[in-house]
């Protein structure tokens, strides 16, 4: 595609209105006014995940914010400007960097721990690249194949309660802003519609600072000192083999998230966006790789900006571009990295209760809205056993190798089904593996489900 091409938006319609029927595209933009509004709705939509997830792994918020927009310009370049996207912080990374640095301990991870935490980081995106690239090449279908609605559910799922544990310490480090926090999540949720709704975490964090700042629990030092301006934190990943086996599970979670979003967008615009899929892999390879390489948390698309592009029939990347522009501005003042860095642990922990419940439960959502089979003995099994090893803390370890509890279940959950699926067939033994259950639970598309998860 030639450059002026990739940077040409056509105008749609007045530039100021959407008709009912319609739909702004990718290549197409409001006027600069409205598309300057859509981009800072975006903004807000993400903030939330983009913020909190640094917050809770002990990362610099201002490096994360960096290295969101850079990433997030990353994939609308290599997607040529047609699927749009934004890129912000993964919380599939949250357990693993527990394991290098028991969250709710410590309220920043130390230079030796961010390195590792970084070097994972970092293999983690090389690895998606190169997935990327073979799906560019090969197609998406085998990722269906490899990891069905049962093996995608449980990942996700295992993911979420694994953190229990983590949720729990840093509830206990201040329950009152805790609970405060996690009443005011709930309550958001539940009064409010629409964009303010898609805030409940933010809304529900702020609410607990406020608490806590008034009980006298927080430290407004690093605040007060910080400049209003300049640049953020830096630093290098020290890549150990003893950390593969705790982060490189997690491609499977971004393989699955990334996929998801491309179908989702595709099915909302009616646009075959296929042959974008592996380029929109491979985008968000790279923008991990980056941020492991400088310091910022890894990368996934947001399902909150896919609510905004709903809400608001706004497709135009044009809009991606002005929300990953204000993200690296804002990332520029040391003095909001301070103010994110003085959020107590126990509202951490308030937020992490919700997080982490919300990510386990979207597992469960896969199943449901694929209408995954548990008469089956292959489904239930996978789902079963998967489960218990990655909540329960299962460790494989050969020499200095270690694959934890996350990886233990993940790969579990696709060796027992593929290896069940296989012998069922060979031997005629369970007809029910791939039939769907008898009722379908929601009106949701069946088929994009397994994809959508909580980041």
């Amino acid at each position: 595609m030639p450059l002026k091409d990739l940077f040409t938006w056509k105008l749609h319609g007045n530039g100021t209105t959407v008709g009912p029927d319609n739909v702004v595209a990718a290549d197409e933009r409001l006027s600069f006014p409205v598309t300057l509004g859509i981009g800072l709705q975006h903004v807000i939509a993400m903030f939330g995940g983009v913020f909190i997830v640094p917050v809770i792994m002990g990362f610099p918020t201002s490096t994360a914010l960096l290295f969101s927009g850079v990433g997030t310009i990353v994939f609308l370049l290599l997607t040529a400007n047609r699927v749009p996207s934004y890129l912000g912080s993964s919380f599939a990374f949250i357990a693993p960097v527990a394991v290098i640095a028991p969250l709710g301990q410590q309220g920043t991870l130390s230079g030796d721990s961010l390195a590792l935490a970084l070097g994972g980081i970092l293999i983690v995106g090389l690895a998606l690249s190169v997935v990327g690239l073979i799906v560019h090449f090969v197609g998406a279908r085998w990722i269906s194949t490899v990891m069905p609605p049962v093996v995608t559910g449980t990942i996700v799922a295992l993911i979420g309660f694994n953190l229990a544990g983590v949720a729990k310490n840093e509830f206990d480090a201040g329950p009152i802003e805790a609970i405060v926090t996690v009443v005011a999540i709930l309550l958001v949720a539940v009064l409010f519609r629409g964009l303010l709704g898609r805030l409940s975490i933010i809304l529900g964090v702020v609410a607990g600072y406020i608490v806590a700042a008034l009980r006298g629990a927080v430290d407004f030092t690093g605040v007060e000192n910080a400049a209003w301006f300049g640049l953020p934190t830096f630093q290098t990943p020290h890549i150990s083999p003893a950390a593969w086996g705790l982060f490189l599970p997690v491609v499977l979670v971004l393989v699955a998230e990334n996929v998801g979003h491309v179908k989702t967008v595709a099915a909302m615009t009616g646009k075959n966006l296929d042959r974008y899929m592996g380029r929109a892999l491979l985008a968000d390879g790279l923008s991990t790789t980056l941020a492991g390489l400088g310091g910022g948390t890894a990368t996934t698309t947001y399902a909150e900006n896919i609510g905004v592009m709903a809400a608001s029939r706004v497709y135009s990347t044009l809009a991606y571009w002005v929300a990953a522009i204000f993200a690296i501005l804002l990332s520029l003042s040391p003095k909001f990295g301070a103010l994110a860095a003085s959020i107590p642990t126990g509202v951490l922990g308030g937020a992490g209760v919700v997080l982490y419940g919300m990510i386990g439960v979207m597992g469960a959502r896969i199943w449901v809205q694929n209408r995954v089979n548990y008469s089956s003995p292959t489904n239930l099994l996978t789902a079963g056993v998967g489960l218990v090893l990655g909540i329960g803390g299962f460790v494989f370890t050969v020499g200095d190798f270690s694959i934890g509890a996350i990886g233990v279940g993940s790969f579990a959950a696709i060796i027992i089904y593929h290896a069940m699926r296989a012998i069922s067939r060979v031997r005629d033994t369970d007809p029910a593996i791939d039939t769907p259950a008898p009722e379908k639970a929601d009106g949701g598309e069946a088929g994009l489900a397994p994809f959508e998860t909580a980041r």
